[in-house]
């Protein structure tokens, strides 16, 4: 799963790496922020994707992608969307905006995410492309089967 890809944008591109980890994908979620319809297109060409838009996405994918969607996935749901809202009591309302969510998927803040609130997934992959205040650039990588999903942090270079 990836977020804030921003792209395109000067000479920023996808990594090697966040290519090959792409490449070995089911299904790729994207928390927002994709920028331009082309980097959907290239994203499909690894897996099915499933996106919402974030707040610079142009107005051709504002009017295409949903602001949150909720995924099923091996009867696992994941919510997703881009913006959280504020860090103080962040992870208590996406649980409750996702009641019955058992991941909730954000982005945003570039700063990547993987822990449990009351039993569910809060995550963000951070960027593959702006890691802003993060230390690293990022994306998310889920194994996901019935009844578990283990997030696993891919940093990139």
């Amino acid at each position: 799963m990836i977020a804030d890809t921003h792209l395109p944008r000067g000479s920023r591109v996808l990594s090697q790496e966040c290519l090959e980890a792409l490449a070995r994908t089911d299904l790729i979620l994207h928390a927002g922020d994709v920028t331009a319809a082309p980097v959907l297109e290239l994203l499909r060409e690894f897996a099915p994707v499933q996106a919402v838009h974030g707040n610079m996405d142009d107005p051709e994918l504002r009017a295409a992608l949903p602001e949150e969607l909720v995924v099923e996935v091996d009867g696992n749901r994941i919510g997703v969307l881009h913006i959280p809202g504020p860090a103080a009591a962040r992870a208590e309302r996406l649980v409750e905006r996702f009641r019955g969510c058992d991941a909730v998927v954000y982005g945003h803040t570039h700063v990547p995410e993987a822990r449990q609130h009351d039993g569910v997934w809060i995550l963000n992959p951070g960027s593959p492309t702006e890691r802003r205040r993060a230390p690293n650039r990022s994306l998310l990588m889920l194994e996901i089967a019935p009844g578990t999903i283990t997030p696993t942090l891919v940093t990139l270079p």
